[in-house]
């Protein structure tokens, strides 16, 4: 039986049955590893002091996914994270976004602002505020 090892990047990760057995991972275990690593590092508080920050974690979050998902970060005014919200899913090339549902959700906040566009296409992502357009 194989042993898990993180010291080389040539050995295989494995995951742990029901049973108990260790198999390889799957890349959909291993995105959804990684998803549950960034929810319990990136949680309600967390501070995002840059746009590089934002992406790594909607990196994280959205990697993986064979779909479109307009996902936005509820932050307070100092750019802590009140919620990560899944408010929209599409098919693989867009998603329909309804502008009343998500006023819906920011109802209850007060001097909302939008910070930030991210598009996370795999593991590229691009900033608007980075590149001038927010």
């Amino acid at each position: 039986m194989s042993q898990l090892s993180f010291s080389s990047f040539d050995s295989s990760l494995m995951v742990r049955d029901a049973q108990g057995r260790y198999l390889l991972a799957t890349a959909e275990q291993i995105l959804e590893g990684a998803r549950q690593a960034i929810e319990r590092k990136m949680q309600r508080g967390t501070s995002f002091t840059s746009p590089a920050a934002v992406k790594e974690y909607l990196r994280a979050k959205l990697a993986g996914f064979e779909h479109e998902v307009f996902a936005v970060l509820f932050m307070d005014t100092h750019h802590r994270l009140i919620e990560y919200a899944e408010m929209f899913r599409g098919t693989i090339d867009g998603a329909s976004v309804y502008p009343r549902e998500l006023v819906k959700e920011a109802l209850g906040l007060v001097d909302v602002r939008v910070l930030d566009h991210v598009i996370v296409a795999g593991t590229d992502t691009t900033s608007f505020a980075e590149r001038g357009l927010i």
